[in-house]
């Protein structure tokens, strides 16, 4: 990672003891929930499959989707380790310390840095979040940290807002693969999702960065709001129990355990599964899969097992179906409409029984009729104690029974 200068108030707070006492808090936490997989040895790296569980818990405690944490990981540590093989501390050639890559940051405990992970993992997760709450990032346009593309910013400046990173190249305006945030999200595409799922893609513009190529100057946003038209993604991991969620590909796996080698039946895509359970990590703590397993079942429950996050997407409730009639929508209590055919009125009846004008209703308007009273020649009831008199002005209709039954469905 590189180097970000640290503001004042946070380098405070890091020297403070109440903060001191909130990361011993958190890397306790982090030690807690993973410890089915039992204590971490000096100068030895965990499992991949405990580390999973370190980074996962990590990311969620700060609000940030794991799936991001852990594309970082694998961007600046491809094998998530934080000693080589000879048990010292892995440090890169611009003295990137660990798992997370920190680089000069004095307002960390650099031995701590190097030999504790826990710790470690919770300084990249604290710096990680710190460039999301920056004010001078663009952000997708009424959208949260919920949502995984709204961290493509944040992820950049955890490496630097450098012209290297700019979305674009300046002189052709052709798309920068090359940037660090494309590669952390290409990261996030392939072990999260398997391949599986595209991320959305920003509208961007070469007109939306200015930075100077021959300069080390940070790149100056001009466009500070963006609306994605393609489909954004939020984290896998705050399914809860009983929702329901839709298999994204055919043929996917329902596992008997979880892990890619227990035995599995074949579901079809957009089959709709039922959360049974919290996630769990692969069975087997050297599986290199970053995604967590999920216990379902379907929805008539004869199937039940485990899916992998890669495969599925949270199923939304369908809007009711608007019915059309005509000019207007037919509702439910509804037993007809009129169309006004000359301008009449809308009266009202007063308690004598006498009408009275409301307004005149103008030829071509369509209202729905809830009643009928055959005071007066009759009255189409259209709501609110209003009627239309029937008369040869208006013609009334009642909805044909395929209406209504669309209407019921």
């Amino acid at each position: 990672m590189k180097s970000i200068k640290m503001r004042a108030g946070f380098l405070t707070c890091l020297m403070l003891l109440g903060c001191s006492n909130e990361e011993a808090f958190a890397e306790s936490t982090l030690t807690s929930k993973c410890s089915s997989y039992g204590e971490i040895k000096p100068n030895q790296n965990p499992s991949f499959q405990h580390m999973n569980c370190l980074l996962t818990n990590a990311a969620l405690a700060a609000k940030i989707p794991p799936e991001v944490v852990k594309a970082v990981a694998s961007r600046e540590n491809g094998g998530w380790k934080q000693f080589d093989e000879n048990g010292q501390p892995v440090i890169s050639k611009d003295k990137g310390i660990g798992l997370m890559q920190i680089t000069n940051k004095p307002g960390y405990d650099q031995e701590k840095l190097k030999y504790d992970i826990n710790y470690n993992i919770q300084a990249g997760v604290e710096i990680l979040s710190s460039m999301y709450q920056r004010t001078d990032l663009p952000k997708i346009k009424e959208t949260g940290p919920e949502v995984i593309e709204n961290w493509y910013f944040p992820v950049m400046a955890y490496n630097g807002t450098k012209p290297v990173n700019s979305p674009l190249y300046q002189s052709s305006g052709l798309k920068n693969t090359e940037a660090y945030q494309e590669k952390v999200f290409t990261f996030i595409e392939k072990d999260s999702y398997i391949n599986n799922t595209k991320l959305g893609q920003f509208p961007f513009n070469i007109g939306d960065f200015e930075y100077d190529t021959n300069s080390s100057g940070n790149i100056v946003f001009r466009k500070m709001e963006y609306t994605l038209t393609d489909q954004m993604h939020t984290s896998a991991y705050q399914f809860q129990v009983g929702d329901k969620v839709l298999i994204t590909e055919d043929a996917v796996k329902l596992r008997s355990q979880p892990s890619t080698s227990s035995a599995a039946k074949s579901l079809a895509k957009n089959t709709t599964l039922i959360i049974d359970g919290n996630f769990l990590y692969d069975q087997s703590s050297t599986s290199i899969n970053q995604f967590v397993w999920y216990p379902v079942k379907t929805e008539d429950k004869k199937l039940a097992g485990f899916i992998s996050s890669a495969y599925i997407t949270k199923k939304l409730d369908v809007p009711p179906v608007k019915v059309m009639w005509g000019k207007t929508e037919l509702k439910l209590g509804q037993i007809g409409k009129v169309t006004i055919l000359s301008n009449t009125n809308l009266v009202k009846m007063e308690s004598n029984g006498s009408l009275t004008t409301v307004r005149t209703l103008k030829k071509g308007e369509e209202y729905r009729v809830y009643n009928y009273n055959s005071n007066h020649g009759g009255l189409y009831g259209v709501g609110g104690g209003n009627y239309v008199q029937k008369s040869t002005k208006v013609k009334y209709e009642t909805p044909s029974k395929s209406k209504l039954a669309l209407l019921a469905q």
